[in-house]
C-alpha cells in the first residue's frame, strides 16, 4: 500500500468523532426536551421531542420560548 494513501487518515477520524459528538448532543437535546415538556408543556411531549429532531437548535429555541408553562 502506498504511504500517500495512509496520510491524512487522522482527519477522517476527528470528522467521525465530531459527527459523533453532534448526534450525542441532538439526542440529549431530544430526550430533554421531551421529559421536560412531559412535566412543564399543556402541548404532547411528543410534538415536542418531533420538533426537536427535525431541528434541533431552532426546536430548542421554541421549546423554551413558546412551550414551556411559566410556573
Amino acid at each position: 500500500m502506498s504511504p500517500i494513501l495512509l496520510q491524512g487518515g487522522g482527519a477522517g477520524v476527528l470528522f467521525l468523532l465530531f459527527g459523533l459528538l453532534v448526534f450525542l448532543v441532538q439526542i440529549g437535546i431530544i430526550v430533554w426536551i421531551y421529559s421536560d415538556a412531559q412535566q412543564r408543556s399543556d402541548q404532547p411531549a411528543f410534538l415536542w421531542a418531533i420538533v426537536a429532531f427535525l431541528a434541533p437548535l431552532l426546536g430548542l429555541v421554541l421549546y423554551l420560548i413558546i412551550g414551556r408553562n411559566q410556573y
